[in-house]
């Protein structure tokens, strides 16, 4: 019930900047979190960062000080800046919506989106 489109990704070389947009549609008032997640080839995917319904943040240790992630509750639009980027940061990114409902209990659903591709060069 919850659709992400990301846009964004591209080349930049390194020392360069990038911003990604996250944009959510569908049961978009039960989103509790969103977040955008990384996987380089050959890895697991991981956390790059997450914001909260409330405005709590949360980083991986990679990124912190470089990246930012922000929202946008009008236009129910999650954004990650990315400054100084690495050429370690190349993988594709995908976005996250964590979903929280009330089924005989709360419990917690993810939707992912497509993925969109960040290639940095050194």
């Amino acid at each position: 019930q919850v659709q992400l489109v990301e846009s964004g990704g591209g080349l930049v070389q390194a020392g360069g900047s990038l911003r990604l947009s996250c944009a959510a549609s569908g049961s978009i008032f039960s989103i509790n979190a969103m977040g955008w997640y990384r996987q380089a080839p050959g890895k697991e995917r991981e956390l790059v960062a997450t914001i909260t319904s409330d405005g709590n943040t949360n980083y991986a240790d990679s990124v912190k000080g470089r990246f930012t992630i922000s929202r946008d509750n009008a236009k129910n639009t999650v954004y990650l800046q990315m400054n100084s980027l690495k050429a370690e940061d190349t993988a594709v990114y995908y976005c996250n919506a964590r979903v929280k409902i009330y089924t005989n209990r709360w419990q917690y659903f993810n939707y992912w989106g497509q993925g969109t591709q960040v290639t940095v060069s050194s």
